[in-house]
Parts: structure tokens; sequence; C-alpha cells
């Protein structure tokens, strides 16, 4: 399967996306410190039945890197995808996200749920459910020590590029549990990508923003129910966040699929992509 590479003009900025495929659209958002090749186990499988559009997040890879924190704000970030699916000419798309990419496609499905067909989410809670645990559950406010730290000016990006970028080695062959999916190629990747000017800044200012500005917080005034079908897919090795974080999800999403994996990580798609991607077609397809 050939994946073309392309630009789309959304929100005044340029996102870079890798497509591949025909068929509804599917789009796939990335997580921190990642760009759209975390997604590229996936990409082949799914584009056999969907055209698949992985964007660069906005301050990621080959995107563009506005300069101001407010720039990386929660609703700054969904209308960047809900401009992304009018972009392809559509009116509703199916949306997967991991990590930040995740919290973003569950804000754009809370938000507006016209454009979303179904919903995917892998290793991020539904939104009221995190905040309630980071404000409430010492396990994960813990677990959160790192949203602290990124909140202040230079010191993360000094420290996240100290010795080659050691930290993004630690982050992923630290956390994986199938650490061959991670060989030294995979990681040069992320390291080029990150490394890229002003791309780090602007991956930290999306933690930024959602601490300064409340941002999270914007889904209070919307009905925290999910109503299209959702798909969770959890790697129960999550060292950032806990298994404990779906305890209620049920409650929030009536149209449930719920799959733990007991061997992966919070790289759950990239630990074990094998069942993710049948996890993926099944919900998708069936």
């Amino acid at each position: 399967m050939n994946i073309h590479h392309e630009w789309r003009s959304v929100n005044g900025i340029r996102l870079h996306c890798a497509v591949a495929g025909s068929g509804p659209l599917l789009i796939l958002l990335h997580g921190f410190p990642e760009f759209w090749y975390s997604w590229r186990h996936q990409i082949p499988v799914l584009a056999e039945h969907f055209t698949v559009v992985a964007p660069d997040l906005r301050g990621y890879n080959e995107s563009d890197k506005p300069p101001r924190i407010a720039d990386y704000s929660v609703p700054v970030l969904v209308e960047d995808v809900i401009q992304l699916i009018r972009s392809f000419d559509q009116e509703r798309a199916i949306i997967a996200g991991h990590d930040w990419g995740g919290l973003v496609a569950w804000a754009t499905a809370l938000s507006r749920p016209d454009l979303v067909e179904k919903l995917i989410a892998l290793n991020i809670p539904h939104p009221r459910l995190f905040v309630q645990h980071v404000l409430t559950n010492p396990r994960q406010m813990v677990r959160s020590w790192y949203m602290l730290f990124f909140q202040l000016p230079w010191l993360p990006e000094a420290t996240i590029r100290a010795n080659n970028y050691r930290m993004i080695d630690g982050a992923f062959r630290g956390m994986a549990v199938h650490k061959e999916q991670f060989p030294a190629e995979v990681i040069a990747e992320y390291k080029r990508a990150i490394a890229k000017p002003g791309a780090l800044t602007s991956a930290l200012n999306y933690y930024r923003a959602m601490m300064r500005g409340g941002t999270l917080g914007f889904t209070a005034d919307l009905d925290p129910v999910a109503r299209m079908p959702v798909m969770v897919v959890w790697g129960e090795q999550d060292t950032a966040l806990g298994k404990e974080l779906n305890d209620r999800l049920r409650h929030y999403v009536p149209q449930l699929t719920l799959h733990f994996i007991p061997d992966a990580s919070h790289w759950v798609q990239q630990d074990r992509p094998d069942l993710v991607n049948g996890y993926m077609l099944d919900f998708l397809l069936g």
C-alpha cells in the first residue's frame, strides 16, 4: 500500500498528512512525542477499507508550528480536526487517537458529535474521568508529575534534548513491553521529527496550554456522554495512565467496546500492532 504525503490548509496553518487508501474517511491522531509515523503498522491494513489520513498534529514534524502557547489549546486542536474533515469534502469521519491525539479525538466527539461516525481511543481516558483522577487519585497524581515539569520554561526542552535526546529512547524503549518493536531506526525517526526547529517546544506547549488556560475544562459545559459507537483499547502496562481511569467509562459511553491488552504499554498500537489492528477492523467493519 502506497502512502502519499500532502499538506492541508486548516485553521490558519498547514498540516502535513500521510494519506492512503480509499473509502470512508478515517483520521488517525498521534500522541506525544510522536508524529504520523506512530500509525505505521495500522495505515496499510486500514487503507484496504478506508481513506486513511494520519496528520502530523500542529507543531509536530512537518506541520506548521505556531509560536503562542494559546495556539495549542484543546478547542483550537478540535477545530483543526473539524477543518481537516471538511478539507476532504466529507461531512463526517471516523476518528482514532492515541495519547494527546486521543484526547483531541474525545474532545471532537463530545463537542461535535455530528461529525464523528465512530471513535477509537487508545490509552487515553474520557476527559471527564481524566480530570477527576488527576484531581482526586493520588496514584494518578504521581503518574502525572511530568505535566507539572513541562510547565517550566526552557528546562524541559533542555532536559529532553540532552545526550542526543536520550529521553526519547527512555520514553519508548523504557516503557514498551515489546522492546523489539522499537529498534534503533524507529527511535531515530522519532528523534529526527522532534528535533525539527520549533517542534519540541510546540509539543510541550500542548501541556502548557492545558494547564494554564484550563482548556481541558472546556468539555465541562458539554454533554459528557459520547453517543456514537466508541472503542477503547488499553495497554495495561501503561506507566503514565492507570487502568482504573476506565472504571466508570460505561457511564459516559453507552455503546462501548473495551479491550485491555495485558502485555502492552502506553504505546499500545506499536507494542501489539497485530492485536490492535484486529480490534480496529472488527469494530469498524462489524
